[in-house]
């Protein structure tokens, strides 16, 4: 919740124009709900992609507040962020509420961005991996196989989120790596490649490269340093270059 529409125009203006045609990653932008008609068009011309913050678990009603799945794919969203830290905490959204949107956003075309990850408590307590596979593995309950393709998984910390306490890119990846050895129990080893696993804690320009270099950590779930065109563009420039690195 921090860019208006004028602001967010001129953060896709920059980015795009600093991007060009040149790149090799996608890159999925996540305006404010106000915002998606007015940049959509703008990022999609753009060749970037676009996603919601939250999806409602209904497809439609009454349900003053809500933002459906269907009203997403309207203004041309193609994914839909899930779970996030934020929404589990100041909201208080449950496992089962996220399943319940994952499996309407499933229903109606849309990726989601399952988001999970642990307090500085859990972590402390050595139960960061009872955690996240319990948020994962309650998430994906209504999920196939086949419905894990292109599907994303974001592990953000919540003790590393806007504190300036940073994973370092060994825990990242040892969570990352559980993850999809996870994944693969659940659904084979096919489908555990296919998800993409994204680290979302505290990613800057700084530490981007190095995070990224890690064997199980696909992208970025970007917060605050994509609201800086520079940063953002330096987090993109260091994905493009792990992806060169690997061909």
């Amino acid at each position: 919740m921090n860019l208006r529409a004028h602001e967010a125009t001129g953060l896709v203006r920059d980015l795009t124009a600093l991007l060009g045609a040149a790149r090799e990653v996608e890159v999925i932008l996540a305006p404010s709900f106000t915002v998606l008609p007015v940049v959509g068009p703008a990022v999609l011309k753009a060749g970037l992609k676009l996603a919601g913050q939250n999806v409602c678990a209904m497809g439609r009603g009454a349900f003053t507040g809500e933002v459906s799945a269907a009203m997403l794919k309207d203004v041309g969203c193609g994914h839909a962020i899930i779970g996030h830290s934020e929404r589990r905490r100041l909201f208080g959204e449950t496992d089962a509420d996220i399943r319940g949107k994952i499996r309407c956003a499933l229903d109606n075309g849309l990726g989601p961005i399952l988001c999970v990850g642990e307090t500085v408590d859990e972590r402390e307590r050595g139960e960061t991996e009872t955690v996240v596979e319990r948020q994962m593995e309650q998430g994906l309950a209504n999920v196939s196989a086949d419905e894990m393709t292109g599907f994303l998984i974001a592990y953000e910390p919540v003790w590393s989120i806007g504190t300036g306490r940073n994973a370092t890119p060994a825990q990242a990846q040892a969570v990352h790596r559980h993850l999809r050895s996870r994944l693969a129990g659940l659904f084979g080893p096919g489908a555990a490649r296919a998800v993409r696993v994204l680290y979302g804690g505290s990613v800057n320009a700084s530490n981007a490269g190095a995070l990224l270099a890690e064997e199980d950590i696909d992208g970025a779930l970007v917060g605050n340093a994509s609201l800086n065109v520079d940063s953002f563009y330096a987090i993109i420039n260091a994905a493009n270059e792990r992806l060169q690195g690997r061909d």
